[in-house]
């Protein structure tokens, strides 16, 4: 009976992997750090603007006054940005249980993966009951099952299909279910399978049929 070896590629993927994943806490707790200081500074400057374009009227002027808002807004945007990311991308290890924001986490998470889809070209049907919470033995872990099913479904996607994201509450359950609409053979065997593991650990169901992920949390 022949024997099967894993080939070198085989074995080291999954270490090289680990190695490149080891590598985004401290990462991203740079970008953080080396992003926001400037945009704290510019936010200060900003301020400092506002107030010099006042003038003796003590208004600022209303076509600066514009411009001082957009340039507010996206400091805010980008801040906003690099905190979703860091909390969706980066685990930190284990945290606590209890009730965790479904609803809200599913939209932040479809903001954080907004340039994938549009890149894409898939168009995102969001279908969300507002205030659905969702019960997990580690609310830290929501973001991973988020990103996994999410990036999923729009690598299976066919460009300019829709992506179907749907969250509601149905009896004692949470229900998070994305249809991407496309009959084609699982591509994604590994992240079905983390899926999967981690799903049992935390005590969450978890199917998959064809183009739906569904994934089943209790509530409280």
């Amino acid at each position: 009976m022949a024997i099967s070896v894993p080939s070198v590629q085989e074995v080291s993927d999954p270490v090289v992997g680990a190695a490149r994943y080891d590598a985004v806490p401290p990462l991203m707790d740079s970008l953080l750090h080396d992003v926001r200081n400037p945009l704290n500074a510019l936010a200060i400057h900003l301020e400092v603007l506002s107030e010099k374009l006042k003038g003796e009227s003590g208004q600022v002027p209303a076509t600066q006054e514009k411009n001082l808002k957009a340039m507010r807004e996206q400091i805010a945007r980008v801040d906003g940005l690099l905190k979703l990311f860091s909390d969706f991308i980066v685990f930190r290890g284990a945290g606590p249980s209890g009730d965790a924001p479904l609803s809200d986490a599913t939209g932040k998470a479809l903001d954080v993966l907004g340039h994938e889809s549009r890149r894409r070209r898939l168009q995102v049907q969001r279908d969300i009951e507002p205030d659905v919470q969702a019960h997990l033995e580690d609310t830290t872990e929501l973001g991973f099952f988020l990103v996994q099913v999410l990036m999923r479904a729009f690598h299976r996607a066919e460009s300019g299909s829709t992506v179907v994201v749907s969250v509601r509450a149905e009896g004692p359950n949470a229900v998070l279910a994305v249809a991407d609409g496309s009959s084609a053979p699982e591509r994604a065997s590994d992240t079905v399978a983390a899926l999967t593991l981690r799903a049992a650990q935390l005590g969450i169901e978890f199917f998959v049929e064809a183009g739906t992920c569904r994934l089943v949390f209790p509530r409280t």
